[in-house]
């Protein structure tokens, strides 16, 4: 329906180096690298979807590389951190592990939840949050299925000022508040599996922020199928709000448009999903193409670096 919004579907950023995101997050982290393609966009350059065995929607972290590219400043109108959900009693696991890699940390209580904040290789916020769904991550030899990170827990959305952009997240999106401490108050879309939450951190002081390397380029939100996302696209048409025509993404369909505050948000179809081009037990082997772009695999494929899959089970 077109009414409320589920929750999340994936979170996309800009990273550096590919083979440094990939040694992070499939090898620190113990993500799947679902799929490796090129932004669709601009076929010179990746874009990696990890998530768990089978890339689930509301699992999937995506990021366009840019080597060498402008570094990101955080400021008003960003996602300022990404919250992923771990199993109940793995806090203790992760913080040795984050140790052992040298990777500092902070440790706090927010809404009755323990978690562990950090930054990953190009200072992106990452939050560890302890959760009460089920353990469904994707295990390997050294992170086993009760430690793995199950999916996205949500995001936090940094404001100068909130009123512009409940606008869209409550009056057009319909999610409904649920907590609130200090000058965080947390939200909620209407589903009950992973990545329902949405905070919304209102800081006057935040200032002018950049999207470029170390910043997180788009939210996109969950919708079930065709007929719900034109759904959507009719209801968010209109001066307000630009929204892009129905888009192709291969794995998904998509609308974009920036919410009222100034975040970039996308609503994507749950299917077809990632397995449309590859098994799901060969997920990531390969580079997949949108079909237009076949023709060119060869340039694209000396343009773009090499990388290493590693991380396996």
């Amino acid at each position: 329906m077109a009414d409320r919004i589920s929750g999340i579907h994936h979170v996309t950023a800009i990273c550096g180096f590919p083979q440094q995101n990939i040694d992070f997050y499939s090898g620190v982290l113990g993500l799947r690298l679902v799929k490796v393609t090129v932004n669709f966009d601009d076929p010179g350059s990746y874009h990696f979807y990890y998530g768990d065995e089978s890339g689930k929607p509301g699992t999937l972290l995506t990021f366009f590389p840019s080597p060498g590219g402008y570094e990101g400043r955080m400021g008003s109108g960003q996602t300022s951190a990404i919250a992923l959900a771990i199993p109940n009693g793995s806090l203790e696991f992760w913080r040795e592990r984050l140790t052992e890699h040298e990777i500092e940390f902070t440790e706090e209580n927010r809404f009755g939840e323990s978690l562990l904040s950090f930054e990953d290789p190009d200072r992106i916020n990452l939050e560890l949050i302890e959760s009460e769904y089920a353990p469904t991550g994707w295990s390997s030899q050294e992170i086993g299925k009760e430690n793995a990170i199950i999916g996205i827990h949500g995001v936090s959305l940094l404001h100068e000022n909130n009123e512009a952009t409940l606008e869209t997240l409550v009056g057009e999106m319909g999610c409904e508040e649920v907590s609130r401490d200090g000058n965080r108050t947390r939200f909620a879309g209407s589903g009950t599996e992973i990545g329902r939450y949405i905070d919304l951190i209102e800081d006057p002081e935040a200032g002018h922020g950049r999207v470029a390397v170390g910043s997180v380029h788009h939210v996109a939100f969950r919708t079930e199928n065709d007929a719900s996302q034109q759904k959507w696209f009719q209801k968010l048409s209109g001066d307000k709000y630009g929204v892009s025509p129905i888009t192709e993404r291969d794995y998904f369909r998509s609308i974009y448009y920036r919410e009222r505050g100034g975040v970039l948000f996308e609503i994507a179809t749950d299917g077809p999903g990632m397995a449309i081009d590859e098994p799901v037990e060969a997920l990531g082997s390969g580079l997949k193409l949108p079909q237009r772009y076949e023709p060119y695999r060869s340039q694209i494929e000396k343009a773009l670096l090499p990388i290493r899959r590693r991380w396996r089970r």
